[in-house]
């Protein structure tokens, strides 16, 4: 089928890739990205791990590309059960160690290194140390290490208790089976492992020297010391925004900088004989994975069913906020590759600014981007080969997918979950939104039923007068900009119910759901009516509300709610009418040729 899409569908100039592109590869079934060099000391780079990585994704992959243009060959890489990677059967300390040590051989092997650097970011740096043990490697950076296990558990348990809070502003419930942070869940075995990690028992140091970055390096500076080992120690200023909210890490270029510094200190001059790395692939029960260029500048994972089911339709997993493509709590690739076991083929992609993704022209985020639909139709540009296409998106996610769906008559479906608008006011500051002090009225009317919040009213421990005034200069502040908005010319298409009401006239299928309480809520209710029958009746479907569950989904409980509600979406696009008209989606030979550029 052809695009009937508008002169105002993309942007006048999509965006084009680096010059020093990476090369996508696989190894011991890792996923993971060489940034060429032509130097003979190699670095390879050992993450964060679970929300923290997901976090520091992409000024990680900054870093890289720093050390590869001062020379050095640079491997970045997604831990066992992390990522792009493969699941293991079981994750843990020794699984993470000795993927580092697979990263090095391969990183000896392929770029022809004679020298490796290991760069180990927080638990990733207590693994880098212990990897030196047992492979041998000429320098250590540890980045705001991980000295034992212990203190590790203590700081992610209080840290599950602020990230992916509730919409009432409660801590989210605790997984009895599981430590859960940001959605990444470490099981009991795997905390068991981590209890008994504690660098003081470090025996071998690396062969040259040890640059250790923390807060308070001196018991494990002094420890490598003794060990004969030439220690450099400084702060590491920039950790509070490298492992933060992903939306608001920023790039720590004077921390940076200096490991640049250290990893190609008196490295010598020669060029290293690299080889050209084979293509990456990974495979599991069902389903088969490959990187994909979707367009110019913007990066995948196709993931393609083993075997296909006739008619299947391709999902396309458009990127949330600033979160890697994997997902948050990695959601997005256990979705995918448990769909593929099914037959469903899709692609997970990073828009523009997200991920291995190029910077928007701009360099800004691409948030409730006025043009950020262009990259889902890019990637529909893609996918379309004969099967019918559906969306899934979270957030601003959901606003692109939305957005796209609107647009684009190719797209036979959408699932949009946690849509905060329909339609982005320019006048409103996304950071505003996301950072609300003291949160809606509706969530302060919530607290004010708990026995622990009217102690600390009585106490004068809540700012009753500051909360007020906020509330107020809100509640004022969005009359205005609905004054200024009435007066504005509306959106193409029209009203977000003629929208709805079109998208559904061509035979698509549009799906919405929330967490309880959701923010988005609201503008679902302006939008399409507060009466849930006639919000049925609009959108074809009932609208799901997930309870107990944070905005991103991060409980199992919630993320089983998502796949479920994917797969309803999937049961009704291929019972629309437009869909029967449509080919059969492609074999999966043709499926990955057509999007690997290979059979």
């Amino acid at each position: 089928m052809t695009s009937e899409m508008t002169p105002e569908t993309r942007p006048a100039a999509a965006p084009s890739p680096s010059r020093r592109d990476p090369t996508p590869v696989t190894f011991e079934g890792l996923f993971g990205w060489l940034h060429p060099a032509a130097g003979r000391r190699g670095v390879v780079l050992c993450g964060a791990y679970g929300f923290e990585q997901m976090a520091a994704y992409r000024p990680w992959r900054a870093l890289a590309e720093r050390l590869a243009g001062a020379g050095c060959p640079t491997l970045r890489f997604d831990y066992p059960g992390e990522g792009d990677s493969t699941d293991p059967d079981a994750t843990g300390v020794a699984a993470c160690v000795a993927a580092i040590r697979h990263a090095v051989r391969f990183l000896r092997e392929t770029a022809g290194v004679t020298e490796i650097v290991l760069v180990g970011l927080r638990l990733g740096a207590a693994f880098a140390a212990l990897a030196a043990e047992a492979e041998p490697v000429d320098r250590l950076v540890l980045l705001a290490p991980v000295t034992t296990g212990r203190a590790y558990l203590r700081e992610m348990r209080l840290r599950a208790q602020t990230i992916g809070r509730l919409p009432d502003g409660s801590a989210p419930p605790a997984d009895p089976e599981a430590l859960t942070v940001g959605g990444f869940r470490m099981d009991a075995a795997f905390q068991a492992e981590l209890s008994a990690l504690n660098l003081a028992r470090i025996a071998t140091a690396p062969l040259a020297g040890v640059l250790l970055l923390a807060t308070d390096p001196g018991a494990l500076a002094t420890r490598f010391s003794t060990l004969g080992c030439a220690v450099e120690t400084g702060p590491f200023a920039g950790l509070p925004h490298l492992v933060g909210d992903p939306i608001f890490v920023t790039v720590p270029e004077a921390d940076f900088a200096r490991i640049a510094a250290f990893a190609v200190e008196g490295a010598a001059a020669a060029e290293a004989a690299a080889t050209v790395p084979p293509p990456a692939s990974l495979a599991g029960p069902g389903w088969t994975e490959a990187p994909v260029r979707i367009a110019p500048g913007l990066f995948g994972i196709g993931c393609a069913p083993q075997r296909p089911e006739p008619g299947a339709p391709t999902l396309l997993f458009v990127s949330t906020g600033m979160t890697v493509r994997s997902g948050w709590g990695r959601q997005t690739t256990r979705l995918a590759r448990s769909l593929a076991a099914e037959g469903v083929a899709s692609f997970r992609f990073d828009v523009a600014g997200v991920g291995d993704s190029v910077d928007r022209p701009d360099g800004s985020r691409p948030l409730f981007a006025p043009d950020g639909f262009a990259d889902v139709i890019r990637a529909v540009d893609h996918a379309a080969g004969g099967g019918p296409i559906v969306l899934v998106g979270g957030c601003s996610g959901a606003y692109a997918a939305f957005h796209a769906l609107c647009r684009d008559p190719r797209i036979d479906g959408a699932l949009l979950v946690n849509l905060y608008c329909f339609d982005w006011d320019p006048e409103q500051s996304v950071d505003s939104v996301i950072r609300q002090t003291y949160g809606s009225a509706a969530t302060y009317a919530a607290l004010l039923k708990q026995g622990d919040t009217w102690r600390r009213l009585i106490r004068g421990q809540i700012r009753v007068r500051a909360i007020g005034g906020v509330l107020a200069r809100r509640g004022l502040d969005a009359a205005l900009r609905r004054l200024r908005r009435a007066l504005r010319p509306g959106p193409p298409g029209g009203s977000v119910t003629r929208r709805v009401a079109a998208i559904r006239r061509r035979g698509a299928a549009l799906r919405l759901l929330y967490s309880a309480g959701d923010p988005g809520l609201g503008a679902l209710r302006r939008q399409l009516g507060r009466d849930a029958d006639r919000v049925t009746r609009r959108l074809g479907a009932p609208v799901t509300i997930v309870p107990g569950a944070d905005h991103n989904l991060g409980s199992v409980d919630a993320q089983a709610a998502l796949g479920l509600a994917v797969r309803d979406l999937l049961r009704a696009v291929r019972r629309a009418p437009a869909v029967q008209a449509k080919r059969p989606a492609p074999t999966v030979s043709g499926w990955l040729q057509a999007v690997t550029g290979r059979a």
